[in-house]
């Protein structure tokens, strides 16, 4: 057993690469709709720009985060 346990890096890196695709595609979807088709307010169109650029940020470093340094740690 290692220090964290045992933490399944694999499923880790899967579900957090799709999680952070789905944020990033539900953002830049909700964000385009609001610009070019429906009225919303300036604070969805915050939350939707939020959500895109947290998206990003999941999908690019949960593999760097639980496929190589995590399991490095160890």
């Amino acid at each position: 057993m290692g220090r964290y346990g045992s933490i399944d890096y694999p499923a880790f890196v899967k579900r957090g690469v799709l999680l952070g695709l789905a944020l990033m595609v539900l953002g830049e979807i909700g964000g385009y709709a609001a610009e070019n088709y429906v009225s919303v307010p300036a604070w969805e169109e915050t939350l939707f720009l939020v959500a895109a650029g947290t998206g990003l940020l999941l999908f690019v470093l949960s593999p760097i985060l639980f496929g190589i340094v995590l399991p490095l740690a160890e």
